[in-house]
C-alpha cells in the first residue's frame, strides 16, 4: 500500500531532522561520534509521540528534495547529512569549491554580517550554495533575502578548507569579510519583492 506524502509526512521529517541534527534526546536515543542512529531505536523513539514505521522512515529519506539524510549501505543506521549543532563528524570530503559559492540570509542578519563576516551561528559549519536560485530560496526562509557571493576560489588558495556533503551543500567554518561580496538578486518581471 502506497503511503500520501502530505502536511504529516513533512512535520514527522522536520520532526527527524531535529532530532539527527540537534536532540537526540528528544526521542531517547544518542548519536555515535559521526552522527548515526540505529534505525530501529529512532523509529521506536519517534512512535512514542506520533504513528510511525521503517516504510514511513524510507519514504522521507527518499522523497526529501534536500536530501538531508543517509542511510548505512546495511540500512541499520541513519544520520543527518549536514546542519547539526551537536559536535559530530559525519565524515564530509574536503573538496575544491568553485571560484564563487553563495550565501543566502535575511535583510536582517546584513548589519552583522557585514561586521563579521559568516558565522555558524548554532550550528557547525556555514552552509553554501553553488547557485544564486538556491541561496535566494535559503534567503527567504529569513524574510527578504539577501545574497553574498563568497570568494571561495581565493578563500581555497589562501588555506581555508572547504567541504562537500552528499547532498552538494558546500560547508566551512567560516567566511570573514573580505571575501564576501553582496551579490544583486534578479527579479522575473512582476516580481514586486
Amino acid at each position: 500500500m502506497k503511503r500520501k506524502s502530505g502536511r504529516n509526512s513533512d512535520s514527522t521529517s522536520k520532526f527527524i531532522s531535529l532530532v539527527l541534527r540537534h536532540r537526540p534526546e528528544a526521542v531517547g536515543i544518542t548519536l555515535d561520534e559521526h552522527g548515526w542512529a540505529d534505525v530501529k531505536e529512532l523509529i521506536r523513539g519517534i512512535q512514542e509521540s506520533r504513528p510511525f514505521d521503517r516504510e514511513m522512515l524510507e519514504e522521507i529519506v527518499a522523497l526529501d528534495e534536500k536530501q538531508r539524510y543517509s542511510f548505512s549501505p546495511d540500512k541499520r543506521l541513519i544520520r543527518a547529512n549536514q546542519g547539526h549543532s551537536i559536535p559530530v563528524d559525519v565524515e564530509l570530503p574536503v573538496a575544491k569549491p568553485p571560484e564563487y559559492l553563495y550565501h543566502g540570509t535575511g535583510r536582517k542578519y546584513v548589519e552583522s554580517i557585514e561586521r563579521s563576516g559568516l558565522m555558524p551561528k548554532g550550528r557547525l559549519y556555514v552552509h553554501l550554495s553553488g547557485d544564486t536560485d538556491t541561496a535566494v530560496k535559503v534567503g527567504s526562509r529569513h524574510g527578504e533575502p539577501v545574497v553574498y557571493r563568497v570568494s571561495s576560489g581565493r578563500m581555497q588558495k589562501a588555506g581555508h578548507v572547504f567541504y562537500r556533503s552528499v547532498n552538494g551543500v558546500w560547508l566551512i567554518k567560516a567566511v570573514p569579510v573580505e571575501y564576501l561580496e553582496r551579490a544583486e538578486i534578479v527579479r522575473e518581471r512582476g516580481d514586486s519583492r
